[in-house]
């Protein structure tokens, strides 16, 4: 093989499908990167048998031919080189050269040919969403998943399709995050379960123009997102989701608007008297014209006031502060509201058209 491709694309491309390359494995060859021009195109390929990524760079392909190379040291190697053009040059015993001005590495690659190839998809059942709104849902949602795996159900996010609607769901059990996106066309109903290690690296990888589509096909156990010159392939999580309607269909007896960036920053404040490991509430005392949010810890207090607009019952509930920021800052609104039902219920920070719905968890407190 022998292909001469710019530093820049070549970079580019080995740092999308990195994303696919596991951290730890007993398997040498996923450690690898596949480069392959067998087909006529420089296709770069990582694959950790859940999550699988291509993509295809631009290159001049001299000799056909197809190699694995350890993925964390070509990175590496890709980065450190001269902004030029690279020759990568493979023989029959799978020594690479590769030449960029006066910069010359000498590796070994592996055969191709033990490389584990991307599961193939059937492009039948699919949706169409724009980059922007894709990468702008993941990153409205993603925060809320489950970090560990005593739930796996809950370690990923629910993409629920009804007609012309998707809506992104994620939950960690202490709090729900909702995104609901108004899609181009109608499809038919479909549910499944998204790892959120799958969502974490397409975002990254994601280029997110306003022009520009992602095509997202399902089966039973995969799912495809298709953009650009870059293929994502993940294994889906099997089970049954939360019931999130019957969640999120609450009542409210009090229902407050709020500016959300002097809300967002006295929050934060707050958690300046929070050390490390301690879980500390913040109570937010509800009154006619006035929110009192108040601090207390080993470390100090806070007491603040915030105008408001209330409709509703006066009400004290305490909240982690860090649940209320993680939401507040992820959304673009001047305004949030706020409803709530009772001290004991949890909260609903939604806009008035339902495109985002954020629900938490109150946290006792003593009311001294």
């Amino acid at each position: 093989m022998k292909i001469i491709c710019s530093k820049l694309n070549l970079l580019n491309g080995v740092n999308i499908v990195s994303k696919a390359v596991p951290s730890k494995t007993t398997m040498s060859i996923l450690e690898c990167i596949l480069i392959n021009t067998t087909k006529g195109q420089i296709t770069l390929t990582a694959n950790d048998m859940e999550l699988g990524i291509e993509t295809i760079i631009d290159g001049e392909i001299i000799e056909k031919g197809i190699i694995a190379l350890d993925a964390k040291l070509f990175l590496e190697m890709v980065r450190k080189l001269p902004d030029n053009d690279v020759t990568i040059e493979t023989d029959a015993t799978y020594k690479l050269t590769i030449t960029c001005e006066k910069a010359k590495f000498n590796i070994m690659g592996k055969s191709g040919e033990d490389f584990s190839n991307l599961p193939q998809i059937e492009r039948s059942e699919s949706i169409c969403i724009s980059q922007f709104t894709l990468k702008e849902s993941i990153r409205q949602t993603i925060f809320s998943i489950a970090d560990n795996f005593s739930n796996k159900i809950l370690t990923g996010e629910l993409f629920d399709i009804h007609e012309d609607i998707l809506r992104m769901v994620s939950s960690d059990g202490l709090r729900i995050s909702l995104r609901r996106i108004n899609l181009k066309n109608s499809y038919p109903a479909k549910k499944v379960i998204v790892p959120g290690k799958t969502l974490n690296e397409v975002s990254k990888i994601l280029p997110g123009d306003t022009d520009k589509d992602v095509n997202i096909f399902f089966t039973d156990k995969h799912i495809l997102f298709e953009f650009d010159d870059t293929t994502v392939v993940s294994r889906l999580i099997e089970g049954d989701y939360l019931k999130i309607d019957n969640i999120l269909s609450a009542d409210y007896e009090t229902k407050v608007k709020i500016n959300k960036k002097e809300f967002q920053s006295c929050i934060d404040r707050s958690t300046l008297l929070i050390k490390e490991g301690d879980k500390k509430p913040i109570i937010l005392n509800i009154l006619d014209d006035m929110m009192e949010l108040k601090m207390n810890s080993v470390t100090g207090s806070l007491d603040e006031e915030i105008d408001i607009s209330k409709i509703g019952k006066d009400l004290m509930i305490g909240f982690d502060p860090k649940f209320l920021i993680d939401a507040l800052k992820v959304i673009d609104d001047e305004e949030v509201e706020i409803r709530l039902l009772n001290s004991k219920a949890p909260c609903f920070i939604k806009d008035d058209e339902e495109n985002y719905t954020y629900l938490i968890l109150p946290v006792t407190f003593r009311n001294n």
